[in-house]
């Protein structure tokens, strides 16, 4: 029985130590350094083509559109804006929920809405071949990848072919409503590319479909949408100067969507703009204060505004 035992033990430590075809016999703390292969991005050039877009014409006019409007309210300002100007632009927004991409692009004029695509995260939205065809489709995006792959088509490239850009320079949606950090990209690609930028705020989103919700709320919560005037670098100014500008405009574009159009313009000549990031109290009271709706009808509040003035 020893035996038997003994002879069964030793074929198990000869298996362990056996090569099979694909061990090396290298220690792999003496194997050379070979740097990861480096993964490429979904392509999405073909999503910027003639048939993808009378599909995403089809898509958005015929089925987004109405889905939309069946579930929110909105209220679109400064639209005038874009008639004196000529693409392409950066639009610039916040960005507090899925609702964000839908309601900037629906509220675009169709000749603006057709010409502008959308940066998404290659890690959420070009995970899965059919997210990344669907939302392709749909709302023109281009993965942006925030892990380091090869990238199959850049954000500069998109601008040199025409086509305007939405980006939200948070990287990622709020988790209580409020902005977050801006990173430099768009500055970057504005300085880079020679294209002005246009701030968009936006509110409500949060409140109608916060993050970890699928579905915006029962009610047609309300959501308004405000773009700016355009920005450009200064002479000189670097990039590290401008993005602080741009994430100011959005700001004062927010604080006007809350108030009145000359209160925000007082308050921005003295710097006394509302902290976009929120204020520093327990999360629970960040998130509730965002979970209210604009107000749908601010006639009245401008008139009380015009009357203490």
């Amino acid at each position: 029985m020893n035996f038997f035992s003994d002879g069964v033990h030793d074929v198990r430590q000869v298996a362990r130590g056996w090569r099979w075809g694909r061990r090396s016999q290298v220690p792999r703390s003496a194997e050379q350094f070979v740097l990861p292969q480096r993964s490429t991005v979904f392509p999405s050039d073909w999503s910027r083509r003639r048939p993808a877009m009378l599909a995403r014409e089809v898509a958005q006019k015929g089925g987004l559109e109405p889905l939309f409007r069946s579930q929110v309210r909105t209220r679109v300002e400064g639209l005038d804006i874009l008639e004196r100007i000529q693409g392409p632009v950066i639009f610039v927004a916040n960005h507090a929920s899925h609702l964000d991409t839908p309601l900037i692009l629906l509220s675009l004029p169709d000749a603006w809405r057709r010409r502008t695509a959308v940066a998404a995260a290659a890690d959420y939205f070009f995970d899965t071949w059919w997210r990344a065809v669907g939302s392709s489709i749909v709302f023109n995006t281009f993965p942006i990848d925030r892990r380091g792959g090869s990238m199959a088509t850049t954000p500069g490239e998109v601008l040199d072919q025409g086509w305007s850009l939405v980006i939200f320079p948070e990287g990622t949606r709020s988790n209580d409503g409020w902005i977050g950090q801006f990173r430099m990209g768009a500055a970057f690609l504005a300085h880079e590319h020679g294209v002005p930028v246009v701030p968009v705020a936006h509110r409500g989103t949060f409140a109608a479909m916060p993050r970890g919700q699928g579905w915006p709320a029962p009610g047609r919560r309300q959501l308004t949408v405000r773009f700016g005037e355009p920005m450009r670098p200064a002479e000189g100014e670097s990039v590290r100067d401008f993005a602080p500008r741009i994430k100011d405009a959005v700001a004062a574009l927010l604080d006007e969507d809350r108030s009145t159009w000359w209160e925000a313009r007082r308050r921005a000549a003295t710097g006394a703009t509302p902290d976009p990031s929120g204020p520093q109290v327990a999360q629970w009271r960040r998130v509730w204060e965002q979970s209210e709706s604009p107000v749908a009808d601010r006639s009245r509040s401008r008139l009380a505004a015009w009357r203490r003035s």
